[in-house]
């Protein structure tokens, strides 16, 4: 295989490159509400400018249906400067005229950024025209969104077969970060799952139980499963149409590593306020409404990551922003936390979690990419990747 190119394989003192980053992150009142990934894309920025490049960001915000003035990368642009310490200069557009005076116009040592991504309707289906556009701004082109990089998009792979690429620092600590949890990983492997969906993650489910020690699932995906295995979940969350292929699983011949709640946190509605009682996960009643795994089974999952040489953790176990319903994950992030095991965490509520517990320097490799993630250690790859480690134009 290919070994994956970095922005130290690319000549790029004089010449301006372009830099795929994540800088999708939460607005508030039109302000950044979170700029972890922000911050996490300043050492690629910083590098390129000290090794004499102009650097030109391009990043997507939220998921708007064609330009929108509520998701404008302007917030985003203002609070990168701000976390760098650099000057920022931001884009009338994406790749049209506004975009290529910004680019010729820049002062040296200046950041631009484009307008959101998907501002452009060719974004998504990776169109040649935009890939085109994005490509003529630039002489090389590094890739350092890990949370897109799993997206065939034209600001990402459309780009990258247009110019010599390279992946940036976050990109390429990510893929070593992963790289540990496919190739041989220190054993017991285990791997923690939670949040909302089954439908989401029965694919990582499937391609990683023959691999894995244990399996820990909780969160509303649990209650699919618990559903599958027959027992009463009540009012809880289920994915009907998920019932025969989790129940497929269940049976399969690494059914037995799934390690589903003893019992859960149950609320008789779903506010903050809900009365809430402990009950067995193998009987909620009707009227009942899990949303956090109940205590023997926080003992249960924080032995079993004590245990553990290696973990990796997607999805709170609750509704952990809520107190009543926060006691597991914040359980759960502690244990991983205190682990001596090599440890990786992923998924915007994963990592939320972590940093508002103050608990995300106890981890390994807190990761920027949630599904991206995911599809990694599902595949083995990501479109991303394999259009970097391709031969180059």
């Amino acid at each position: 295989m290919k070994p994956l190119p970095t922005i130290s394989d690319l000549e790029v003192d004089g010449r301006t490159v372009l830099v795929r980053a994540d800088l999708n992150v939460p607005l508030e009142d039109g302000a950044v509400g979170d700029d972890f990934r922000i911050a996490a894309a300043v050492p690629t920025i910083e590098a390129l400018r000290t090794a004499g490049a102009g650097v030109v960001v391009a990043s997507h915000l939220g998921r708007p249906d064609g330009p929108d003035p509520a998701f404008s990368m302007a917030p985003v642009a203002q609070r990168l400067g701000e976390v760098g310490g650099f000057e920022v200069i931001m884009a009338g557009d994406t790749a049209g005229e506004g975009a290529r005076s910004a680019v010729a116009g820049a002062p040296d040592g200046a950041v631009v950024v484009l307008e959101n991504t998907r501002f452009e309707a060719g974004e998504t289906t990776n169109d040649p025209a935009l890939a085109d556009a994005l490509a003529s701004l630039a002489d090389a082109f590094v890739l350092d969104a890990f949370g897109s990089a799993h997206r065939a998009h034209a600001s990402t792979v459309g780009v990258a077969e247009r110019l010599p690429s390279a992946a940036g620092i976050l990109m390429a600590d990510e893929v070593v970060a992963f790289g540990r949890l496919l190739t041989e990983p220190d054993r017991p492997y285990i791997v923690l799952l939670g949040g909302s969906k089954v439908s989401d993650k029965l694919g990582v489910i499937e391609a990683l139980l023959p691999k894995v020690d244990v399996m820990l699932v909780g969160g509303a995906m649990c209650f699919t499963l618990l559903a599958a295995d027959g027992y009463e979940v009540g009012d809880s969350r289920v994915e009907e149409d998920m019932i025969g292929a989790v129940r497929r699983v269940l049976d399969g011949p690494h059914g037995g590593r799934l390690s589903l709640p003893l019992d859960i946190v149950m609320a008789d509605r779903f506010t903050a306020d809900a009365e809430t009682t402990i009950a067995p996960a193998t009987g909620l009643p009707d009227e009942g409404m899990g949303l956090d795994i109940g205590p023997a089974t926080i003992e249960r999952f924080a032995a079993i990551i004590g245990g553990s040489d290696t973990i990796f953790w997607n999805g709170p176990m609750g509704v952990f922003e809520w107190e009543a319903f926060g006691g597991g994950t914040r359980a759960v992030a502690e244990a991983v936390a205190a682990s001596d095991a090599y440890t990786v965490a992923g998924g915007g509520d994963t990592v939320s979690a972590l940093r508002s517990l103050g608990l995300a320097d106890g981890v390994s490799h807190l990761s920027t990419g949630g599904g991206a993630g995911l599809e990694l250690l599902e595949e083995g790859t990501l479109p991303g990747i394999e259009a970097l480690r391709r031969e180059g134009p």
